[in-house]
């Protein structure tokens, strides 16, 4: 008997399929040996750190049964996933058995069809060793963080922090956007939005020999000027360009762009994409039984194989002709350092398993994924798309504007994957006649904050920066949730209070850990392992060392911010106990069973103390309950809170007050000009009874539609500034509007 032990049950159960009874196949569920849980795990013994690997208590059944189809067989295969994991896990399986790892066949594979397999059989090789080590560094290098750091995080701040080598570096980065957002102050700025006769829209690019930027017009005053300039203007049809663009093929996925890809198009999370990706490599039903579709999904690289890419040029020249096929193949290399590129890039690996065919085999969010990645395959072999590319001036003595237009010639890998681009057209025009400005408005704008990362581009950031591989990339956004130091809100990344505290300790004493460069620059050096032998010991060590000498230095020095004083209350939504806590700005109460209670509440000291201090009184009275209100310290500075606070949460600022001379539109009310994490914006001051919100100043119009008369309120609906009846909801663009 032959045994083949590959890592999945569903990866087992599709070989055996391929293979006679003479075969025996097995799966070990992923890592059988690992690191212990309870306790450190690694001894230093002459300059050398010793992993003490165990086999797992979950692990111990599916050991016992290798062993005793091990014993039966004549040759015993080792066929996990073929990345640094896989290879380790092969290793630890030849221990666990009692085997040589290096007297046991390899067989490694990219896809799971019949073919690959009877290939990868007849061409075995043994356990790379150099990946095992790197493997083990870069387990190794994460206990001594986790297993060190997260105690002293713990214990300087609160339990259940942990930090990590990509994990804490990751934080960062998000934490750094966030800061961005917040000291954040937006700019005003003016465009002059004009369209010239029939509609034709153009772009104001110089006026009075200056190039006009974006935030060239900074006032009312300003844009005013320009405008009634522009109007006693003459215009005539200046150069009128016209060229051919192309629009490049996309290469074929790898994981980053997968998950990417599958965010903004399909709403798939990072780790939805890989568990539907994972169920198509491993193996779905198909009309010749159970095969695997998809190739190895943690991949950095794009390189395809060579009669894949051959199938696909006939495939295409089959389905859409000549025109639609290159004279040659088109290559794919990936730039950056580590790229694995003896590995392939997420293919189909049947295709004559069309997404149309797949439709009644797959599970619904199965075949969503299996037909961006079939579409992204055979567009990598298909020509580019071609363009004609419209340019006019229009121009005066004192002025000159700009107008673009698109026309699709050729849509080439379009006609698989679709396009969201129209075509734009512009009329035959003249240079030297005379053209009319048709409308001419000056609009009001604010720069906007940067925006949060998206699961989707927190990965291209990652991926940029070269921190953590294929396989990280979703695993640590998972974990950076289950710690509660982020929260995903309408697909936005937003961190947690506690999240700047951990990040801003480890930038003032462990800055390494948090450093994008030192982060992406062990990778470089796992990748040197890896690849070249270099000494796993030595590089271990050398982290090791000044690391540990930086843990002891901080039980001595970090000033604890950790407060738990039990108050002899429960907490009134779960009855757990509340406790005294402290944070960024100052003391607080919580419950004790956070993370999964987030009860909190001001102190008593908050509350009380305040007040009495005669420069911190305020005279003013709740105008919700009648209480007095009293002067607070938060974030942005001191403001006004209710005294009656937790059961009247009640504030206003302390700054003064922009009102704007046109009541709310909705209400009647004032209109108050207020400040959030989001950006400025107008609100009603009977807010939350009246929740109209805008970010323009209103408008004193009135909705013209017969019978309605409605205030018009200035919106921003699907990109564009429109005014919105509060009636009938009618929307009006700004320049019909007579603005």
């Amino acid at each position: 008997m032959k045994l083949i032990i590959v890592e999945s049950p569903a990866k087992a159960k599709t070989i055996k399929n391929f293979l006679s009874k003479d075969y025996e196949v097995i799966a070990s569920k992923g890592h059988i040996r690992d690191l212990p849980k309870n306790r450190f795990g690694i001894k230093i013994d002459n300059e050398t750190l010793i992993p003490e690997y165990r086999i797992s208590e979950d692990s111990t059944a599916t050991v016992k049964q290798i062993q005793e189809l091990a014993k039966k067989s004549d040759t015993i295969y080792i066929a996990t996933d073929e990345d640094r994991e896989g290879e380790a896990i092969g290793w630890h399986i030849a221990h666990a058995i009692d085997k040589d790892p290096e007297s046991l066949p390899r067989i490694v594979f990219h896809e799971i069809t019949k073919n690959a397999i009877i290939h990868a059989l007849e061409t075995p090789r043994v356990i790379d060793m150099d990946r095992v080590n790197a493997q083990q560094a870069r387990r190794l290098l994460d206990r001594i963080v986790g297993y060190k750091l997260s105690p002293l995080l713990a214990s300087k701040i609160q339990k259940g922090l942990s930090a990590g080598r990509v994990q804490s570096s990751t934080l960062k980065i998000v934490v750094d956007r966030e800061r961005e957002i917040r000291a954040f102050v937006p700019e005003e700025y003016w465009t002059i939005d004009t369209l010239f006769k029939t509609d034709i829209e153009a772009t104001l690019v110089h006026f009075e020999n200056e190039k006009i930027d974006k935030l060239t017009i900074k006032t009312a005053d300003e844009a005013k000027r320009i405008v009634e300039t522009l109007k006693a203007e003459h215009f005539t049809v200046g150069e009128i360009e016209t060229k051919e663009r192309k629009s490049s093929t996309p290469p074929p996925f790898m994981t980053s762009t997968l998950q990417q890809t599958a965010s903004s198009q399909l709403g798939f999370s990072p780790k939805k994409t890989m568990m539907v990706a994972q169920a198509l490599y491993e193996g779905v039903k198909t009309p010749d039984g159970t095969s695997g579709v998809i190739t190895y999904m943690r991949t950095d690289s794009l390189n395809l194989a060579a009669e894949a890419v051959e199938a696909a040029r006939e495939v295409i020249l089959s389905r859409y002709g000549k025109a639609y096929l290159p004279e040659n193949a088109k290559v794919y290399t990936k730039k950056s350092k580590g790229a694995q590129e003896a590995h392939e890039a997420i293919r189909p690996t049947m295709l004559a398993f069309t997404p149309e065919v797949a439709a009644t085999y797959l599970k619904p969010d199965e075949i969503k994924l299996y037909r961006l990645i079939y579409n992204r395959f055979l567009a990598c072999q298909m020509n580019d798309a071609r363009f004609e590319q419209q340019s006019i001036t229009f121009e005066s003595p004192k002025a000159q504007y700009r107008a673009t237009g698109r026309k699709l010639l050729f849509d080439g890998f379009y006609r698989v994957t679709g396009s969201d681009d129209k075509d734009k057209l512009l009329p035959s025009l003249t240079t030297g006649d005379s053209i009319e400005i048709q409308t001419i408005t000056p609009e009001q704008h604010f720069t906007e904050p940067p925006a949060r990362y998206s699961e989707a581009s927190l990965i291209k950031k990652l991926e940029s920066e070269g921190i953590g591989r294929p396989s990280t990339y979703a695993p640590t956004i998972s974990t950076l949730q289950a710690r509660n130091y982020i929260e995903v809100e309408k697909r936005q990344i937003v961190p947690t209070e506690i999240a700047f505290t951990v990040t801003e300790m480890l930038e003032t004493h462990f800055q390494e850990i948090v450093d994008a460069s030192f982060t992406a620059t062990m990778e470089e050096t796992l990748d040197e392992i890896s690849e070249s032998g270099k000494s796993w010991h030595k590089i271990l060590l050398d982290f090791y060392y000044p690391f540990i000498e930086k843990i002891d230095a901080g039980k001595t020095n970090i000033v604890s911010l950790k407060m738990a004083k039990p108050l002899g209350r429960n907490c009134p939504q779960c009855g757990s106990e509340l406790l005294l806590r402290s944070g960024r700005f100052g003391e607080f109460i919580a419950c004790s069973g956070f993370p999964k209670c987030k009860y909190t509440e001001q102190t008593e000291e908050n509350q009380k103390e305040n007040p009495a201090t005669p420069d911190e009184v305020s005279e003013e009275v709740c105008d919700k309950c009648g209480s007095a209100m009293v002067v607070k310290n938060g974030r942005n500075g001191k403001f006004l809170a209710c005294s009656g606070y937790p059961k009247c949460k009640n504030t206003k600022t302390l700054a003064e007050q922009k009102t704007s001379e046109i009541p709310c539109p909705e209400c009647g009310g004032k209109l108050l000009w207020r400040q959030s994490r989001r950006g400025a914006f107008w609100g009603c001051e009977h807010y939350p009874k009246c929740k109209f919100i805008s970010k323009f100043e209103p408008s004193d119009k009135k909705c013209e539609v017969e019978g309605c008369g409605g205030a018009l309120a200035p919106r921003t609906y699907r990109n564009k500034e429109v005014y919105e009846c509060v009636k009938c909801k009618d929307r009006t663009p700004r320049e019909e509007s007579g603005e």
